[in-house]
């Protein structure tokens, strides 16, 4: 039991390096998101719940949740009669979701750019530029493809849990 509980301290740990290093988020949000993806699925989690396992002050851990909501990384529901917020990991499909919009918006700076780059190439460094962009808009678009294939699996995987 006690190698469970020092797996599940480990992870939490590797998930909040993965969020501060690689979403940017505060070391509080990405230990709170950590703990959500771990043990969401088979608890739930009050605001006074997550005051208590991170032993971090009300305001802060009111702060690092509202900015996870706004984030798009965490939701909450309610339960009819009771008044308390109950705190879950977004769903991997909207998680992904957002991932699809930052991809839109990237595409839409890779045009601009090979429009630029198009009508102002003269030079050979500019042209080697110009097909560096092709090649990345490439990329581009197939991440695009494999993030809209994972949704499609997550949202089926999510609606079997939901029924």
């Amino acid at each position: 039991m006690q190698d469970i509980k020092k797996e599940r301290e480990e992870l939490i740990e590797l998930f909040g390096i993965h969020f501060e290093t690689l979403h940017h988020l505060p070391p509080l949000g990405s230990r709170i998101l950590a703990t959500f993806i771990i043990d969401g699925c088979t608890r739930q989690f009050t605001f006074d719940d997550v005051v208590e396992l991170t032993g971090a002050s009300k305001s802060s851990v009111s702060t690092n949740l509202n900015l996870l909501l706004k984030l798009g990384k965490v939701n909450y529901y309610t339960l009819p009669g009771d008044r308390k917020k109950y705190y879950r990991p977004a769903a991997f499909s909207e998680r992904f979701d957002n991932y699809i919009k930052m991809i839109a918006f990237e595409r839409q700076i890779i045009d601009k750019m090979l429009h630029y780059r198009e009508s102002t190439q003269n030079s050979p460094a500019e042209r080697i530029d110009l097909e560096k962009c092709l090649a990345y808009k490439e990329h581009v678009i197939q991440m695009q493809e494999l993030f809209n294939k994972a949704i499609i699996k997550f949202k089926a995987i999510e609606e079997q849990v939901d029924s």
